[in-house]
This record gives C-alpha cells, structure tokens and sequence, in this order.
C-alpha cells in the first residue's frame, strides 16, 4: 500500500481543523438562540481539539520545509500554518462567545436583542468561503471575500452604537448589552481572520503578498497559473 502523501495529510487536519471552528461558533451562537447553556459549553470543548490541530499542523509543515520542496510548495507549507494560525484564533473566539452566551442565558433580561444570527452568518459565510476559495485555488474569488470585510465592520459598529445608546436609557441593561458587544465584536474579528485566510490564498496562488495594500479587488490579469500549488 503506497504512503499517503503527507502534503495531502496536511490539507485533510486543515479542513478538521475549520470544521472544528465553525462548529464551536454555530454552536455558541445557537445557544443564545435557544437559551441552551449546554450548547455554549459544548462549543468551548472544541477548543482543545482545535489547539492540538494547530500545533500538529505546524509540527508537519515544519518537518516537510526541512526537505527539498518546490517553491509553489514552501508556499503552501508556509500558507497552512498561518491558516492553523488564525482558524485556532477563530476558536477562541468561539469560546469567548460561549462563555458570553453563558452569561446572556442566565440574565432574567431579555432586551436589548441585536440579530446575532445575521451577524455570525456574514462571519460565516466568508470563513467557509476563504477556505473554499484555498481548496478549489481560487485567488479571484478569495480577492471577492476580502471586499465584504467592510460590510461586517459597519455592521459591528452600528451594534456597537445601538447597545452604547441603549445602555445609557436603560443601565439596569448594561452587562447584558456589553455581552452582546463582546459577541458582536468577536464575530467582527472571524470576519477578520476569514480576511486574513482570503488575502493567503492570493498569495499562495498569485504569488502576491496584498495584505495592508488595499489591493484585495478582483484583477483577473494579475492572476499567475504557474504560481498554483
């Protein structure tokens, strides 16, 4: 039986690793919802799993980096441990939001409600499609999830504003609404990271290191084929 292609093993504990993530935030999420402290538990479970994924990971890439590798492969290599890097950063978000869904579903209070739900979903969306857009080697459409991060932050900032008004005619609402900030804040920052996945996968695909350049827009004649892993 032929030996699995350690590279292939790689991408395999990075796709566990972002199953694991977004599991651990939906579940979070879905505990507000349904008022379900049990869910926000579960969700902080996944954090080990994802931690252990994240070290494993780097563990792997490092040793194949310290064999002759092609340059579309150190990209690669290179590429997954920053993708372990911030998929685990999505995890500790997901524990975050779990410890605050503990805190919102023991509250007698019910208002203010924000829409979580539309929140974690844009969040969501763009992660799965980050990493979409790194299985299918696709830098154009990494480039399009890279533009909807503006979106996610207005949004985070008009929640932001609605809660700091709310708190100052209702302070008998102020832990509930800083809950709902911090949860809104931490869906802000998946956004972030799914950002940070899109603006990799253009690197490792293009070749082209576009972070903090403002060049995340699709330009189709940039696009280099013999750059792809």
């Amino acid at each position: 039986m032929a030996e699995k292609d350690p590279i292939e093993i790689l991408k395999r504990k990075l796709m566990t690793m972002a199953e694991l993530s977004e599991a651990a935030v939906q579940r979070a999420i879905d505990s507000i919802a349904k008022r379900d402290s049990g869910l926000a538990a579960s969700a902080k479970e996944h954090d080990k799993a994802i931690d252990d994924l994240e070290m494993e990971i780097d563990e792997l890439a490092i040793e194949l980096l310290t064999t002759r590798r092609s340059a579309p492969e150190v990209r690669l290599l290179t590429v997954a441990m920053k993708i372990g890097r911030d998929l685990e950063r999505v995890g500790d978000e997901a524990t975050t939001i779990s410890r605050r869904a503990f805190d919102l579903n023991q509250d007698k209070l019910t208002q203010p409600t924000i829409d979580i739900s539309s929140a974690s979903a844009a969040a969501l969306a763009m992660l799965r499609d980050a990493l979409d857009a790194f299985t299918q080697a696709d830098p154009v459409e990494a480039r399009e999830i890279i533009t909807r991060d503006k979106q996610v932050d207005a949004n985070n900032k008009q929640i932001q504003r609605t809660l700091t008004d709310y708190i100052e005619k209702n302070p008998a609402a102020t832990q509930r609404c800083l809950n709902l900030m911090v949860i809104s804040k931490s869906l802000e920052r998946i956004a972030d990271h799914a950002t940070n996945i899109a603006e990799d996968v253009v690197y490792l695909y293009e070749g082209r290191d576009i972070r903090h350049t403002g060049k995340g827009k699709v330009r189709p004649a940039e696009s280099d084929p013999g750059a792809r892993a």
